[in-house]
């Protein structure tokens, strides 16, 4: 078998997870709860599913950018990036199944985010909100969505499977 076709394409069946989670979970809060409004809350008040809008990235980041120029930074940059993961996945030899598996989820949240960018013009859909208690500043966390929290855990993971150096799999397991 050659090498290219040793590289295991399972872990693109969890970024498929996650797109179909993330979607449909944005679907449901889109289509039960009005935006800017609270659909539920639990342990009090330390998680709610509220429906709200983000028109930048990460904590809001750019939302005051023209529309053109957001086009080109949230759309473009994250698409080339994207592919660039996905070069680099079948390019590197030295990964492990578990940091291939990292990656395959850091890829679905990034697809799932940039499917909101392409066709939501009002913006990124986000609905978990989590109370923080004042650490950092922040009464509450940013809200975020599932996407945004598989690219969060995946990149934790795999960065943590890097500086522990988590030996690259048999190529017969992979």
């Amino acid at each position: 078998m050659s090498q290219r076709n040793s590289i295991s394409k399972r872990p693109f069946l969890l970024t498929t997870v996650i797109v179909l989670f993330d979607q449909i979970s944005k679907i449901l809060i889109v289509a039960s709860i009005p935006q800017g409004r609270i659909g539920a809350s639990f342990f009090g008040d330390f998680l709610r599913i509220i429906h709200v809008r983000n028109l930048g990235v990460a904590f809001s980041l750019g939302h005051n950018l023209p529309d053109s120029l957001r086009s080109i930074v949230f759309i473009l940059i994250p698409l080339a990036g994207l592919i660039l993961l996905v070069v680099f996945y079948f390019k590197t030899r030295d990964l492990s199944l578990f940091q291939r598996w990292a990656l395959g989820g850091i890829l679905g949240g990034g697809i799932g985010n940039l499917i909101d960018r392409i066709l939501r013009s009002s913006g990124v859909v986000d609905f978990v909100d989590v109370k923080f208690y004042g650490i950092f500043g922040l009464s509450r966390w940013p809200t975020f969505n599932i996407a945004d929290a598989s690219i969060v855990i995946c990149g934790i993971l795999f960065m943590i499977s890097l500086f522990l150096g988590v030996k690259v799999a048999d190529e017969k397991t992979i």
